[in-house]
């Protein structure tokens, strides 16, 4: 896999500095006799620099509460926070990568258009949004792929293109939802490498919605594990490996196996 190995100058003062706080997090859709409850009393912080990973079972709210972190859905009770400061819309501190990567890069712009076009509603000069892109672009290990297309470029790539752009906005937070799982195995493990480099270099807190556990154990210091509908923590689960991890070493070691297994034990009750 081919990335920089040194922090671009504008990226590296980006790392994350404060706190993201939920506090007694409820969100129902709906109102009256036919409300549906999908969040109830959830609690949660991610401290700077940390990697979380979100798991639970399948429909049990894991994407609404990622929405709600990035201030795209308002709580129905509590609230979220960055620093203490309500987010109540989003915010650029906090970037969030899909799943579609397909559909979120925009066809009909080069890949280095697409990095910097969210700098353009902060009206952030032309030079600089330039020199931003190809700084975030190699930051993700693209650094030649400005002048292409997203259409040109394999799934892995686009996704990379997709993180380089969320980087671009200088965001402290990256909340990713299900980035990886539209790829092969072998994009996967580099994707999933990438993100504990990206921490490494930035310190960005990083939040991960996942439905692999081992995903969810190899990239994070924390695995939260919710319940089903309505959803609310039942486990939080230290990682103890160090940020340099591998992937045949640790994903052998016995202590990721029970880890594992303590969160599908959690996950199928």
């Amino acid at each position: 896999m081919s990335q920089s190995t040194t922090a671009p100058g504008r990226l590296e003062r980006q790392g994350a500095r404060k706190t993201l706080s939920v506090e007694g997090l409820g969100k129902s859709y709906g109102e009256g006799p036919g409300a549906v409850e999908v969040l109830r009393q959830l609690s949660l912080r991610i401290e700077p620099g940390e990697i979380v990973s979100i798991v639970g079972p399948s429909g049990a709210g894991k994407t609404t509460l990622l929405r709600c972190l990035a201030g795209l859905l308002p709580p129905s009770e509590g609230r979220v926070a960055y620093g203490g400061t309500e987010i109540a819309r989003p915010i650029s501190e906090v970037g969030v990568v899909f799943q579609d990567y397909s559909r979120s890069l925009l066809p009909w712009m080069r890949n280095a258009a697409n990095v910097a076009f969210p700098l353009q509603g902060r009206r952030v000069p032309r030079a600089e949004r330039v020199a931003v892109a190809q700084e975030s672009l190699a930051a993700v290990g693209l650094p030649h792929v400005g002048r292409k297309y997203p259409w040109q470029l394999s799934g892995g790539q686009q996704q990379r293109v997709a993180i380089a752009r969320a980087l671009a906005y200088q965001s402290e937070v990256l909340l990713m939802d299900e980035p990886f799982a539209s790829v092969d195995a072998q994009t996967r493990f580099d994707l999933e490498d990438l993100v504990l480099d990206l921490r490494r270099r930035l310190g960005v807190s990083i939040v991960v919605v996942t439905h692999d556990i081992d995903e969810s154990v190899y990239l994070a210091d924390r695995v939260v594990v919710l319940s089903g509908h309505p959803a609310t923590v039942v486990d939080s689960v230290e990682v103890p490996f160090g940020p340099e991890r591998d992937q045949i070493e640790t994903k052998a070691d016995p202590v990721f196996t029970d880890l594992r297994g303590r969160i599908l034990a959690q996950i199928r009750r």
